[in-house]
């Protein structure tokens, strides 16, 4: 069927939408949501749908697809520009091969430079909005403007780009200069790592981490990862038609052959709710939900525009 989402995701999940548009540069992605802007057409906007649940159902908006599969970017000294269609990891890996630092530590973190920046990915106590110097953004009114990285509210995986649903078009990044042969020891030692611990998902479907990690409280002085509330209350154990918990992790949902999106959503229900049980406290979702699931009010999906 045509405009299938789910080969435009990792979790290899999703039913159709009313159509697909794909975007590779800024001025690309202006036009077409220029256009449907102007026409009042609901849309919603994916990168790398590498931390994307979408509907066995579909979704009922335009989608737009911001990727590329090659990197965008120019570089001037130690600053680079680079669209937000740019894969991640493709940035680390050009910025590295330029004498470069200051991303290395986002080597493997799947998705599009974009959505790194709206959710302030990272690892190792880093993360993207450390470098950020300004972003181009588009509003859902069609307005285009540049603002500095200190008006994105940045905090533990959070911008303010989550609530307001700006556009990443562009970033200028300020990296420093740095010995390539250290920083490729570097990020081969973090891929490693990441393959100790995290499945690939193209031999086994999944997303990242299903919930955010938790913050430190008047109890602990760190930040606390959900996978140890989420191993201790016994998620590794549950399952739910072809979706169960990676067997390294317990943040991770993995999709078996004839596993669903609802198979998927109701899981994650259930691994929170373990928690609660156990600990007494709510995990925050990390992982955005497109279109209609079961029990649908317990997860509200990304808003549409």
């Amino acid at each position: 069927m045509k405009n299938q989402l789910a080969p435009l995701t990792t979790f290899q999940l999703g039913g159709p939408c009313r159509a697909l548009i794909e975007c590779r540069t800024p001025d690309e992605l202006k036009a077409a949501l220029s256009v449907l802007i102007a026409h009042d057409t609901p849309y919603v906007l994916i990168g790398g749908g590498s931390n994307l649940l979408v509907s066995d159902q579909g979704v009922d908006a335009v989608v737009v697809r911001y990727f590329a599969e090659e990197p965008l970017m120019e570089v001037e000294d130690e600053v680079v520009e680079v669209a937000g269609s740019t894969i991640l990891d493709h940035l680390v890996r050009a910025a590295i091969e330029r004498g470069l630092s200051g991303v290395t530590t986002c080597s493997g973190i799947p998705g599009t430079v974009g959505g790194a920046i709206v959710g302030n990915a990272g690892a190792f106590g880093k993360q993207i909005g450390d470098v950020l110097e300004s972003a181009e953004l588009m509003n859902e009114r069609g307005d285009v403007y540049r603002v500095m990285a200190d008006e994105l509210g940045f905090a533990y995986r959070r911008s303010r780009l989550q609530e307001t649903g700006e556009v990443v078009l562009s970033a200028r990044l300020r990296l420093a200069s740095s010995d390539r042969e250290a920083m490729r020891e570097e990020r081969a030692s973090i891929l490693d790592l990441r393959r100790e611990k995290h499945p690939d998902w193209r031999t086994e479907p999944c997303i990242g981490s299903i919930f955010r990690n938790v913050e430190p409280t008047s109890k602990a002085g760190r930040r606390q990862a959900a996978g140890w509330f989420l191993q201790e209350a016994g998620a590794k154990l549950l399952r739910v038609g072809g979706a169960f918990v990676y067997r390294k992790h317990a943040n991770i949902i993995i999709k078996g052959e004839d596993g669903t999106a609802d198979d998927v959503f109701e899981l994650a229900r259930l691994m929170g709710q373990a928690v609660r049980d156990r600990f007494g406290f709510e995990l925050e979702r990390e992982v955005r939900f497109l279109g209609p699931f079961r029990q649908a009010a317990n997860a509200p999906t990304d808003r549409f525009f």
